[in-house]
């Protein structure tokens, strides 16, 4: 099926979200080694994340997409006002030869194709996966370098499959990113659905510090959705989750597979019109798109939630397996990055290790998700007292500062006693 530009609605709230690090049970291996986190064979984790869709984009310079990712959808979009033609082929969507897909926004018309205001006065591109890939639940990611200007709207986002059969908005959408060029430093993420469609959509915005344009480099855009819950996170940061809770009593319609799209919009009732201050043409340069999911399809796998002070979770930073990904707290989602396994003395999340940087021992060295490697800085044991303890270092898992609130920072130090050293396996 595929779903024509007029499918789109306005929209302007966002949808943040989560990642998670649990720890549990009586672990009991001693440490061996003092060796620095590095490389080594990866022990077995339970629901690890797999990859299902992976395009990076590599191929000739001006070459088209690959076909077997992605469609093109064409036309022009009279719901949301754009005034852009979205057309096929290479003129405004094609490889760099740097491992990057451009979509161009041009002011021009080589065609002399018809909107719903007159002759089209813009042409951009609109690709999509709905007969090539859905998905429901899972890791959803991009890294992108937006482009800038009045009147731009790029947007990476989702819907449901069963649109055709059912319409929008019971279909569901999920807005991963979008961003208006009146706004260069802020994004926006969001869901739609019955009862909160289009202006009245559920979601929030995350804005760059230091006054920092999202067309200036490239960043990361992400959510991680689970049965129940939603989260978005922008370079790893996640900045707000959305469950049932939040519905107001409407239905959640976020329990089915959907399908991708990225875009790039000019006009439309949110972002307003081009006018004399923006130039032409625009680039949406795309790094790559990734998908994962865990190996129980998005739930958590078997593994346990580990709560700390302020009843939040230890929490894998924006859901990512990267290497250095942050250990924090955040707010409890049932996410996979927030399901915690133990294997051999360790603690396990996303198919990778708790681990202790560099395999310090000061107080204050902050704990991150890495290869597993049977060394020390990855050796846990959790005692009686609820501590979580890294015999090598003989420091307690720590919640930075004494704090509970989202995105703090988990490191070890001196055991103390204290309510942020306390943990609670709650599986």
């Amino acid at each position: 099926m595929s779903v024509p530009p007029s499918t789109r609605r306005i929209r302007r709230l966002a949808l943040p979200a989560v990642a998670a690090l649990l720890l549990f049970g009586w672990l009991q291996q001693s440490a061996s080694a003092t060796g620095a986190t590095g490389s080594a064979a990866a022990a077995p984790a339970a629901a690890a994340a797999t990859a299902t869709f992976t395009d990076d984009f590599n191929g000739p310079a001006g070459s088209a997409v690959d076909s077997s990712k992605w469609g093109y959808e064409t036309g022009d979009n009279v719901n949301n006002h754009e005034r852009e033609y979205y057309t096929s082929g290479t003129h405004n969507a094609a490889l760099d030869g740097q491992g990057d897909l451009v979509i161009t926004a041009r002011q021009d018309n080589p065609s002399n194709y018809q909107c719903w205001y007159g002759t089209c006065q813009y042409t951009s591109a609109r690709l999509s996966t709905p007969q090539t890939f859905t998905q429901a639940y899972g890791h959803f990611e991009t890294r992108m370098k937006l482009p800038r200007g009045q009147g731009m709207w790029p947007a990476f986002w989702l819907l449901g499959d069963d649109i055709g059969s059912v319409g929008w908005p019971d279909s569901g959408e999920i807005d991963i990113m979008e961003n208006v060029g009146f706004e260069p430093g802020s994004v926006h993420g969001t869901i739609h659905g019955p009862g909160y469609s289009g202006s009245n959509g559920i979601g929030a915005g995350y804005t760059l510090p230091g006054g920092q344009s999202f067309s200036d480099a490239f960043h990361t855009f992400a959510v991680d959705w689970s049965p129940n819950s939603i989260s978005w996170s922008v370079d790893g940061q996640v900045y707000e989750t959305r469950t049932p809770a939040d519905l107001g009593g409407n239905r959640w319609v976020f329990d089915h597979p959907f399908y991708i799209i990225l875009n790039l919009a000019v006009g439309g009732y949110w972002p307003g019109d081009p006018d004399g201050s923006t130039s032409f043409p625009q680039q949406l340069v795309v790094d790559y798109v990734h998908v994962t999911t865990s190996d129980s399809g998005g739930s958590t796998g078997g593994g346990h939630a580990i709560t700390g002070i302020g009843g939040k979770c230890a929490d894998v930073a924006g859901a990512s397996s990267t290497n250095g990904t942050p250990v924090q707290l955040y707010d409890c989602n049932g996410t996979a990055a927030q399901a915690w396994t133990s294997t051999g003395g360790t603690l396990q999340a996303l198919g990778k290790c708790l681990d202790v940087t560099a395999a310090g021992t000061a107080d204050g060295t902050p704990v991150q998700l890495y290869d597993c490697n049977g060394t020390a800085a990855q050796q846990w044991v959790v005692n009686s007292a609820h501590d979580i303890v890294n015999p090598a270092a003989n420091k307690c898992l720590d919640a930075t500062g004494n704090s509970s609130a989202n995105g703090t920072r988990l490191q070890i130090w001196t055991c103390t006693g204290g309510a942020n050293q306390k943990w609670t396996y709650t599986g």
